[in-house]
């Protein structure tokens, strides 16, 4: 019985590897330069090119995930950069909000089953980008056992709007 469970130790390993890279990195705050290097400032901006942009207003765009968990995933970006979710305080909770719901119109007018997506943020040190970002992702039934796990909600590194 303790054998079948050996192999959870080096994945508890990795994570508190992961845990102490990305807690001892500093604040949130980036300067010019990596802010002109930051992917999704560039995209949100409409300076990248290769991304086509589904849905844009003024606070946010919204964008295929290059890399897809699912059939359907998408991304939203808010334009002004922040880190990620925790950077964020109680004044940006509308932000979040409108977000949430443009996600959410955006994958009706797809015609996505909203009771088989999952819409969240993922929480450092478990982002991909340094650029606060909403998935969008349907359906679950599609998805890799790993990115069942990635985007497991509710959990510690997975986290919808409310």
């Amino acid at each position: 019985m303790k054998k079948r469970y050996l192999f959870l130790f080096p994945l508890f390993g990795l994570l508190l590897i992961l845990i102490v890279k990305y807690s001892t990195e500093t604040g949130n705050e980036l300067d010019a330069q990596s802010l002109s290097e930051c992917l999704f400032c560039k995209i949100a901006k409409g300076t990248f090119s290769t991304t086509k942009l589904e849905f844009e207003d003024e606070e946010f765009v919204i964008f295929k995930d290059k890399n897809p968990a699912a059939k359907i995933h998408y991304l939203a970006v808010p334009k002004q950069h922040y880190d990620s979710i925790k950077a964020l305080n109680k004044s940006h909770i509308g932000l979040i909000e409108r977000m949430q719901n443009g996600m959410i119109n955006f994958l009706k007018s797809k015609d996505v089953d909203l009771s088989v997506a999952v819409i969240g943020y993922h929480v450092p040190p478990f982002i991909s980008q340094k650029h606060l970002h909403l998935h969008g992702i349907s359906p679950v039934s599609e998805m890799s056992v790993s990115n069942r796990i990635s985007f497991f909600m509710p959990s510690f590194w997975f986290k919808s709007v409310s």
